[in-house]
Order: structure tokens, then C-alpha cells, then sequence
């Protein structure tokens, strides 16, 4: 008898969503397993953030349905979708500047989690911040201030992490650093769905590599399997 693969953590089924009468995804179907890193890649305007959108239930699909663990969750509100185990760290990274990294973990505690508890899983995953806990965030560097926000949306131990262009704007070096971080998460069981322009700075710790052009999923595989087809999807061919 053959063992039926594990359901997938995130699931989207035919997924279409619009903005106004412009449709930007037509049918996305894309499916995140339990402690996989699954890349999104993709030009500028393909729709990958708008997916992430739909996934996180920041904007409702027209058509089309979203799951988590098995369970519709379609339409569902944000916060809701927090309190089920999925968190989402958004490009621009999103700390509060004015506040020192110790203050911007407590904004963790929301969810009921103590703070020395927060600051345990932070400092454990990102030992620069605690050397940091006392200043201001808007002080640190770009790198730093990328890890304080994935300490933030980690403070939950979420089941589901989605990434927005983790790499912008930092130095390779310090990219570098944040993925392997992002697959040490990874074999802890979160799933991760991480969108990423820049395709070659993710396809290392990718274990599953899906290539969107026009609002829809065009190839799924390993990384090894797509990466011939990145050029043509980037370049239009």
C-alpha cells in the first residue's frame, strides 16, 4: 500500500485575485509541506507579493480558496490567521525605530507569550540582539534590523512563516547569513513560503523552487530542476 504524502501546512487552490477589474493572479495553485523552505520567484509585477497577500488574509480572492493544515481558510481575518500559527514578515522589515530592540519584542508579548520567553527564542536564533537589546533599532544596520523583525514573527513559534524579499537592500554577506537562519527554522518543522526577486539568493536553502510569471505558477521543482528556467521567466522568453 502506498503511503499518502503528508497534507501540506499552506495550501492555495486556484487562487484569483484582482485589484479593481485588473485580475493579477489567474489560478495559482501552490503548496507549502511541513518544515519545507518553498521559494516564490519571479519578476517585478508577476504577482508574487499578492499571493503572499491572500496566503497571510490580507486580501480576499475572488476566486479560488485558501488552506491551512487542511482546513479552508479562505477569507479568514489576519489576526486570525496569526492565532492559527501563521506569521508574516513583510518587506521593509517593519521595526518600530524609536523603540530599543528590547521594547520591540515586547510587542510580541500580544499573543500571551512572556517576554523572557520572547527574549530567549531572539537572542537564541539572533545572539547579535542581544548584544543590541539596549538600543535603539533605527541605530542598527539593515541586517539587524531584517533579524529583529524575524525575532518578532518567531517569538510565536509559528507553523507557518511567509517572507517578502528577505534580501533587500542587504549585503550579500549578510543575506547569506539571514537564509541559513531561515533553514535552520526550517528544520525546527515551520513551514516557510519566502517571495524573492532575486532568485539565487534563496535557491541554497530552498527545498522547493516555484517559478511565477503573469500571475500564475509556471514550474514547480527543486531548485536544481527550475534553475535553467530562471532566465527565460525573467527575461520575458
Amino acid at each position: 500500500m502506498t503511503e499518502q504524502a503528508p497534507e501540506p501546512l499552506l495550501e492555495l487552490r486556484g487562487v484569483h485575485a484582482a485589484y479593481g477589474s485588473i485580475e493579477v493572479l489567474g489560478g495559482v495553485d501552490l503548496s507549502v509541506p511541513a518544515g519545507t523552505v518553498v521559494a516564490l520567484l519571479g519578476p517585478n509585477g508577476a504577482g508574487k507579493t499578492t499571493t503572499l497577500k491572500v496566503a497571510s488574509g490580507q486580501m480576499v480572492p475572488t476566486k479560488g480558496s485558501v488552506f491551512i493544515a487542511g482546513r479552508d481558510v479562505t477569507g479568514v481575518a489576519p489576526e486570525e490567521l496569526a492565532r492559527r500559527g501563521l506569521t508574516t514578515i513583510p518587506e521593509g522589515r517593519g521595526v518600530f525605530p524609536n523603540l530599543t530592540v528590547r521594547e520591540n519584542l515586547q510587542m510580541a508579548t500580544y499573543a500571551g507569550i512572556p517576554l523572557a520567553r520572547v527574549e530567549d527564542v531572539a537572542y537564541e536564533r539572533f545572539p547579535r540582539l542581544k548584544e543590541r537589546r539596549s538600543q535603539l533599532a533605527g541605530t542598527m544596520s539593515g541586517g539587524e534590523q531584517q533579524m529583529l523583525a524575524m525575532a518578532r514573527g518567531l517569538a510565536v513559534e509559528p507553523k507557518v512563516l511567509l517572507l517578502d524579499e528577505l534580501s533587500m537592500g542587504l549585503a550579500p554577506l549578510v543575506v547569506e547569513e539571514l537564509y541559513g537562519i531561515v533553514a535552520a527554522i526550517a528544520r525546527s518543522g515551520t513551514s516557510i513560503l519566502v517571495v524573492e526577486q532575486f532568485a539565487r539568493t534563496v535557491l541554497g536553502v530552498a527545498d522547493v523552487a516555484a517559478i511565477m510569471v503573469n500571475g500564475a505558477v509556471r514550474r514547480v521543482g527543486t531548485p536544481s530542476q527550475v534553475e535553467h528556467e530562471l532566465s527565460t521567466a525573467y527575461l520575458g522568453g
